[in-house]
Formats: structure tokens, sequence, C-alpha cells
């Protein structure tokens, strides 16, 4: 028997062992749990059983209130437990199958220890061992970050320095060792092979075995408040960012939460797609929205809201409309830091003149004019929000006021009559409860109706009472519209056309995608700064499509938060039309950054890669990971590409592939290709942001493919009629490293111009 069979079947040995703990420990605590379940269910059915209620006197309170407070911490206790128990079940439940996938033997101070790492830990209670270490312990950090030789890592205690004698990494499936091999880089290619190989998952896999060294260096990253990873498409970027949310999560449990870390997201279909990962390494998911959903809550019951989506579509389909060119050099002038610099001069001009209030009214008369409300402004001091503060408590005493002089009036009581019997019984319960009512004075009819009217003019001064405290009185939106009024007034010619459109749409009550940034922006500096400081970490995936103001106003909404960018400035959609800097190549996003570039492309395979190079400025420093496959095809058709796409599909499928996405232009190509093929092959079409991302064959814009992988791509038109336009290049090059394994781009007559620079002998011609 050779040392490779010996070692083989030791660490099978080794894995049998551990598997049989895992499932006894799992056993064990399915047991507790029931136990536990049980003796909650029993502290909630006797809740009221075991605990003093006495109010009759001050200090009885008290005893009563403590009381209740001790039961329901001992209730809280039980619950918290049994949900730490859940986890370790999921927990070991998944260890059974593959309850580590490293080694390294590492000897300090003469002493050896053989270190296995897995999604999890695993301690041996009797000798105080690790049979296994969570990926994320300090100690771990060497089987991603070192060759056999020197190595250390860092402890709270300190940095601990010796010698990495092997390393060693190993495939096991259903508790059998599918293969083992010992290597001297970081990853060996068979495991990444393995891995990369497969077919794209439903959702996104949480691979902590496949961790490179420049990926790990982002996940345990903890210098510079921005951490600003500019990585190729396929370089593992967002799988590093949920890694390093687990990380987080695991590092800094006992001070923070998944409550406190946020994830701005590109789209809904990119949130379904990375759910899993977290619960995948034991952890609850972060919170995520898109940064549309945060605006869309603030400014939906003033405006129709543009999504970044349909400011797409427009401008990609629009092209004849008389307001294109404006747009296009607005949205570039709106991105800019410089109009958050032009804001704040006009906030500070609007601490002298031009602040815009509406008048109060109530049952049609006006009760305060704006004049009164604008004259109360400017006689307070501070800060406008100060002052807007000063003024709402005005206006809510004024309220007041009318309250009292509309319940003398003959309305109110006419409007009782009208009242339900619960409004009625309501008040002949409150009458008891103040002891108006006695023998004596049952019939007090006077105190009742008092009642009744009091309720009646409350429920009509509500709306008016809430609208004052919501801020209402301002004239928010005139204040937007007469800021690009002083803009042309200053002689700024590039802004003429740019605030005319911008000032017609506010005028229907419409905002646009770009103007949402700077409407917030002025909203919260004239309204006080809506601020989150619970948030601890936020996380702004597809970076690249976000403005440099964009990012300026995220950040003054978190004070508090650590920021982590991710993105890939060849990727960048929504920023397509604007010559201002890609966030992650702006300067003015914050000093105190670390930048990290990911340059090689593991999603793809090497074929493909080497395609997609010569698309981009720079593409030539790509790195392709080396998995080999087919070339790209490129399909010369004369007519009818729905019948050849239809019959590359079924290929596709014929191959085993999982997932197929047709990835069109815009959300109009997609629909119409989708209506041709509905009847003859099971698609699904994708064409809101909203949708969820599930396998089989899909249909979609490009643009709504950002972040997410699929194991076959089908461009059914890159003509030159359809991708002509240079500002498009990026969204082009974004459909087709989408594909993991094949890639297949259909045009009629001429290519698109962007394939003419590829070598031929890169792609297959068919």
């Amino acid at each position: 028997m050779d040392k490779n069979t010996v070692e083989w079947e030791e660490e099978q040995s080794r894995i049998d062992f551990i598997t049989r703990l895992l499932s006894e420990k799992r056993q064990q605590i399915i047991n507790d749990n029931q136990t536990a379940k049980e003796d909650i269910q029993q502290l909630r059915k006797g809740f009221w059983d075991d605990v003093t209620v006495n109010i009759d006197e001050p200090d009885e309170v008290i005893e009563t209130y403590a009381s209740i407070k001790q039961q329901a911490e001992l209730l809280a206790e039980r619950e918290r437990s049994y949900g730490q128990f859940d986890k370790l079940v999921d927990q070991y439940g998944r260890q059974q199958h593959s309850p580590y996938f490293g080694r390294i033997d590492f000897v300090e101070d003469g002493k050896k220890e053989s270190i296995y790492i897995g999604i999890g830990s695993l301690m041996d209670r009797k000798k105080e061992d690790f049979l296994i270490y969570d990926w994320r312990a300090p100690i771990s950090s060497m089987y991603y970050d070192y060759s056999p030789g020197p190595a250390r890592y860092e402890t709270p205690e300190g940095e601990i320095e010796g010698e990495m004698e092997l390393k060693r990494q190993f495939i096991i499936r259903e508790g059998l060792l599918k293969g083992m091999f010992d290597t001297g880089v970081t990853i060996g290619d068979e495991l990444l092979q393995q891995a990369l190989g497969s077919n794209a998952s439903a959702q996104m896999r949480g691979i902590v075995a496949t961790i490179q060294k420049e990926q790990n260096k982002i996940i345990r990253y903890k210098q510079n408040k921005i951490l600003m990873v500019q990585g190729v498409a396929g370089s593992g970027k967002t799988s590093a960012a949920m890694q390093r949310i687990a990380y987080l999560l695991y590092r800094d449990r006992k001070s923070i939460t998944a409550d406190q870390i946020l994830l701005f997201s590109p789209n809904h279909m990119f949130m379904s797609y990375v759910s899993s990962v977290l619960p995948e390494l034991g952890e609850e998911n972060m919170r995520q929205m898109t940064f549309q959903e945060y605006a869309a809550g603030r400014v939906e019951h003033e405006f129709k809201v543009e999504t970044p989506f349909e400011q797409l579509e427009y401008l990609l389909d629009h092209t004849e409309d008389r307001w294109y060119s404006d747009r296009e050099k607005g949205i570039q002038l709106k991105a800019a830091v410089a109009l958050k610099d032009q804001l704040d001069a006009y906030v500070k001009r609007l601490e002298d003149k031009g602040m815009l209030f509406k008048n109060i009214t109530f049952r049609g008369r006006k009760i305060v004019s704006a004049d009164a409300i604008k004259g109360s402004f400017y006689r307070s001091s501070g800060s406008i929000p100060n002052r807007v503060e000063s003024v709402k408590n005005w206006l809510l005493s004024k309220l007041d006021e009318l309250e009292a002089e509309e319940r003398t009036k003959d309305w109110p009581e006419e409007e009782a009559a009208f009242l339900s019997k619960e409004d009625y019984l309501h008040t002949y319960k409150e009458l008891q409860s103040h002891q108006n009512f006695d023998e004596e004075t049952f019939d007090d009819f006077e105190r009742e109706q008092e009642l009744l009217t009091k309720l009646v003019v409350q429920r009509a001064m509500h709306p008016l009472r809430k609208k004052v405290a919501n801020l209402k009185f301002i004239q928010m939106k005139k204040l937007y519209h007469q800021f690009y009024e002083i803009v042309k007034s200053n002689g700024e010619e590039h802004w003429y056309g740019v605030a005319d459109y911008t000032q017609a749409a506010i005028e229907k009550n419409q905002l646009y995608a770009e103007d949402i940034t700077p409407y917030l922006y002025l909203k919260d500096q004239i309204e006080g700064r809506r601020v989150n400081t619970d948030i601890r970490h936020v996380f702004v995936d597809e970076a690249q499509d976000y403005s440099p103001f964009q990012m300026k106003y995220i950040q003054q909404l978190f004070p508090n938060a650590r920021f982590n960018l991710l993105g890939d400035y060849n990727q960048a959609i929504h920023t397509l039309f604007s010559d201002v800097p890609s966030v992650l190549e702006a300067k003015e996003v914050n000093e105190d950054t670390e930048r990290i570039q990911l340059m090689r492309s593991y999603r793809s395979t090497k074929p493909i890669v080497e395609f997609t190079k010569p698309m981009i400025p720079g593409g030539e420093k790509i790195e392709a990971f080396n998995r080999e496959g087919n070339k790209p095809r490129l399909h010369k058709i004369s007519s009818d590409a729905v019948a050849e796409v239809e019959k590359t599909v079924n290929e596709r499928l014929k191959e085993g592939y999982e997932t197929v996405a047709v990835l069109t232009r815009t959300k109009k190509d997609a629909i119409n290709l989708y209506d041709q093929l509905k009847n003859t092959i099971e698609a699904r079409l994708i064409y809101k942001e909203s949708q969820t991302f599930e396998k089989g064959v899909l249909v979609l814009p490009a643009y709504l493919a950002k972040g997410i992988e699929f194991d076959a791509v089908i461009i059914p038109d890159a003509s030159d009629k359809t991708y002509y336009r240079e500002e498009e290049r990026k969204l082009f090059y974004t459909a087709c490293t989408r594909a993991m394994h094949e890639l297949d781009i259909f045009y009629q007559k001429e290519k698109s111009h962007f394939l003419e620079q590829i070598p031929e002998d890169l792609y297959q011609k068919i």
C-alpha cells in the first residue's frame, strides 16, 4: 500500500469519525430542542400564573412590573437558546455532507497541529481541542494567504508566527472523500475546476473553499472607512462581499447583528440570486434594498418617480425625443458633486429670502396664509431646519386654538348625530372612567355631547395635524423648480435646456431618475437630515452605476457606517451616457479609502474571457482562469433570427445546461422575442427589476442581468444597426460576460463594430 493510499484511507477514516460525531451532536441538539420547545410552550401557557399582579398601591405596582419583567426575560432567554439550537442543527446537517474542505499542518514553537477548516467550528469537549475550525477564525486565514513555508496569523493578543508544513485541499461529497490535493498555491486548480465547471445554480454559491488570496484580503479587511473594490467581470466581487458580511457577523458577533448591515443591490432579481448565500454559511441575511426603493419611499407621494431602468430604456429607445440631448447633458450635470455645491449655495440664499410655503386651510377656509408662515420663518433664527421646526410648533399651537374654536360651532354637533354605535360606546366608557356618571348624572346629555363634538373635531383635524407634523406646509416641489430658475438666471448656458426639461417634468409631477438624489438632498437640507445611526456597514454592489453625488449623499445617510463599494467601471450601465467618472474612479468620494483591484476572471471559460477582453479599453490586463471550453460562436443569419435562437436554446438544454439566458438590448426587444418563442419553448420573460431569479430559459434585457451568471448566454441581435453607439459598448460587454460556459451571438448583414476588433481565431464562425 503506497503512501497516497494510506493517507487517503486515514483521511476517510477521520471523515467517518467526524460525520458520526456530527450526527450524534445533531441528534442530541434535536432532543434538547424538543425539551426547550416544550418549556417555552409551558412558559407561554402559564405566563400569568407565575406573575404577581397587584396595582392597588404604588409599591405593589412596582413589584408587579418587576414580576412581569422577570417572567418575560426568562421566556426571551429560552427562545434565544431555542433559536441557537436551530442554527446548530442546520450547521451540523450541512457539515455532515462535507465536514471541511482544507487542512494545514502548522508548527509553532516546535509543536505541530493539524488544522482542519470548514464552514463551521466543531470542538472535542473532552480534550478541549478544535476538530474543525470555522473558515473565519484568525488561524484559518493562513489557508488562504500562505503556501507551505513561513506563515503567520493575527489574534487579539498579537501575531503568531510559525511554519506551515502542509496545505491540503479536499473535495468531500455525502461524507465520501472524492478528491485530495496537496498544493503549494493558495487554492489548487483542481478544486476551482470542479467548483466552477458545474452548472450555475438557482442561487449563488458561497464557496468558501475557493476563496483566493486577494479575495481573502477583502473579506478580512479592517483598516480604512471605505473599501473600494474594482473587479473585472467574474472576479468574485459579490461572492467576496457576501463572505465578508459572514466574516463581520462572526468577528463582531458580540457587537453587531445582521440588521446593522445594509446591502444596496442593483435589482430584485439580484437580491433573490444572493439570498441563500448567508444562510448557507450559517448566518442571517443582512438588510437588502435598492437605492430606488429607499428614494421612492420618501417621494412617491409627491411625484411619479422614474426608475433607473426606465431612464435607461428612454436613453436606448427614444433618441428622436426633443428632450433627448438635454437629458443626456442633464444626467451628466446632475451626477457631479458640483451640483451639491450649487444646492448648498441655494440653501444659503434661502436663509435670507425665497422660501415658499402653502396656505393652511380647514373646511375650505384659509386658517394661516403662506405669507404668515413665511413671516414666522424669517422672524426665527438659526439654521433652516431649526426654523422649520419652530414654524411647525407654531402652526400646531395655531391648530390647538382652531380646534377649541371649532368645537363651539354648529357643524360638529350636526355631524355627531351620524357617529357609529362604537363611537357612542367609547364616549360612554370615557365618561365612566372619569366618574362623570353617577345615579344623579346618568342622563348628563350636555357632557356627553361635549365629548362627541370634541371627537368629531379631532377626527376632522387629524389629517391637517399630520400634514403639518410632516412639514407639508413647505412647497418642496416649487423650491426645486425655483432652483433651476435661479440657475438659468445666473447665465449658465449649458444648464438652459436641462433646467427647462426638469421644470417641465416637475410641473407634471414627474421626477426623473437623475433628479432623485438632488431633490432628496435639497429636501434634507431644508427639513433636516434623516440619518440612520444604527447601520454599521453599508455594501454597495454594482457601485459603478452610482454617481459621485449619489455616493456622497448615501454616506451622509449612514454617518456611523463603514462602506464597501464593489463594481467594475467597464460594466457601468446607468452611467452610460455620462462623462462623469465612475464612483470607482472618482477621487472626491473620501480620502480615507482603500482601493483593491481584482484582475482575474473566474466565471467564464478561458475562451469566453479571451473573446471579451478586446471589447474594452485595458482589457488586455484581464487574466483568465485556466478553464477550457468552447469558443464563442458568431452566427451570421439571413432573416429568421427567432428560429435560430430557438434551435440554439434547445441545443444548450440538451447539453444539460440549467440556465440559458437570451439577452436583448431593451425591454421592448425582450417582450417581442418572448412573444415569438413562448409557444415553442418553455421560457420566462424578465422585464421588471422586481422579478426573481430562477433556473430555466430566461428572456430579459441585458441590463437586468447585472451581477448574475448563466450557464449559456444567447445574444439574439448583435448587428451593427442594433449596437452602433459607442455609449453602449459597456452594455454589450456586460451581456457577453454573463456566460459561464457557452456564448452564442447572432447578427444580420454586418456585425457590431464592438466585434470587429476581436481576432477571428478567438471565435467560431457559424
